[in-house]
C-alpha cells in the first residue's frame, strides 16, 4: 500500500488535531472529558480506512465484472477483546458464489493486508529550538 500524499498532523486546542492529505483538512481529537470531542478519534479513523478501502476493494471488483452490486455498507468497530469487528453488508441479486467471492475480496483491501501483517513504522525525530530572545554567552564565537 502505498500513498504519494502526505499526511500532516497539527496541535489544535488541547488534543485536538488538525489533520491535512493533499487537498482535504479533518480534525481529530479525543472524547470528553479527556478531549473536546471535535472529531473522530485515532482508532475510529483507523476503523474509517479500514472500511473505506473494504467498500471500495468490492464496489471495484463488482464494477469490473459487471455484477449486480446495488450497493455496498462496511460497519467496523472493535470489541470488547480489541479485536477489529468488520461487517460487510451487499445488496443486489447476488448469487452464492458471488457473495463468497466478494467477502474474499474485502478481506484483501489494502488496508486489511496492512493490518494484518507485520509492519514496520520507522520513527524520525526532528527537534526545533526556539531562538532565545538574548544570546547565549556559553557558546563559544
Amino acid at each position: 500500500m502505498t500513498t504519494s500524499r502526505i499526511v500532516a498532523v497539527r496541535e489544535g486546542r488541547h488534543l485536538a488535531r488538525s489533520v491535512v492529505v493533499g487537498p482535504h483538512a479533518l480534525t481529530a481529537d479525543a472524547p470528553q472529558p479527556v478531549g473536546t470531542d471535535t472529531g473522530p478519534t485515532p482508532g475510529e479513523l483507523l476503523l474509517a480506512a479500514l472500511g473505506t478501502c473494504t467498500s471500495m476493494a468490492v464496489r471495484a471488483y463488482a464494477d469490473r465484472h459487471d455484477w449486480p452490486l446495488d450497493r455496498v455498507d462496511v460497519t467496523v468497530r472493535f470489541d470488547a477483546r480489541g479485536q477489529i469487528v468488520k461487517d460487510v453488508r451487499l445488496t443486489g441479486d447476488l448469487d452464492s458464489g458471488r457473495i463468497k467471492h466478494l467477502v474474499a475480496v474485502a478481506g484483501r483491501c489494502s488496508v486489511h493486508r496492512l493490518l494484518t501483517k507485520e509492519v514496520s513504522v520507522v520513527t524520525v525525530p526532528t527537534v526545533t529550538v526556539r531562538p532565545s530572545t538574548s544570546p547565549d554567552r556559553s557558546l563559544p564565537r
